[in-house]
Formats: C-alpha cells, structure tokens, sequence
C-alpha cells in the first residue's frame, strides 16, 4: 500500500508541474476544479489507509495529520506552479477544490466509521 501512495503523490506532483498541452474538453466550465477534488480526496484515502495498514494506527488518529498534509502538499504545489514554473500559474480556486476533497474524504471517513460502529 505504501508504494501505491507514493506512487500517486510522485505521479500527482508531476502531473501538477507538468506542461500539459491540449487537455480534453470534458464539456464543463469547472471540469478541472472537479479533477483537483477527485485526486485529493483520492490522495488522502490512499495515505489514511497506508498508515492503518502500514503503522496499524487508528483511522480517526491519523485522519487529521493527514488531512493537514494533504492540505498542505496542495498548496506547495500551487505556489511551486506559480513560481518554477512558466507555463503554469498558480490558483487560489484549485486550492479550494483541493482542500474540499480532502474535507470530503474526512467527512467520507467519518461517516463510514459512525455508521460502521452503529451496526
């Protein structure tokens, strides 16, 4: 599992710092909003659960620290795109998206968990 995480955080970064030409139209104004929430809500189900399995903690321990490293590591990109970057511009908007999927994912995994427990 801790190959799979950083596998994707090194092919997120390098897709984020990449000169993409031509990306497709996906027919939606915020289409690229939607990519940055779906990849961090993915990127922090993929750490969350590397460290469940890996150090065998607590979900609900980790889950904050990695939210505030998923947090974090979108807007270093951002600021990364904005300054090493000329073909890239930094977003204050695709830090939102980030943020709300990592908000989504710990509402995700706080939710699964109360009703896990309810059972």
């Amino acid at each position: 599992m801790l190959s799979v995480s950083v596998i994707y955080t090194v092919g997120l970064t390098g897709v984020c710092l990449m000169k993409l030409n031509k990306m497709p139209d996906v027919g939606v104004s915020f289409g690229d909003k939607i990519f940055h929430l779906l990849a961090y809500l993915l990127l922090t189900f993929l750490w969350v659960n590397t460290f469940f399995l890996l150090v065998k903690t607590k979900k609900d321990i980790v889950l904050p620290y990695i939210a505030l490293f998923c947090v974090v590591f979108g807007i270093v990109i951002e600021v990364l795109q904005g300054t090493i970057t000329a073909y890239r511009s930094a977003d204050v908007f695709d830090v939102v998206a980030n943020t709300a999927g990592v908000l989504l994912a710990v509402l995700i995994l706080s939710v699964q968990k109360i009703v896990h427990i309810k059972k």
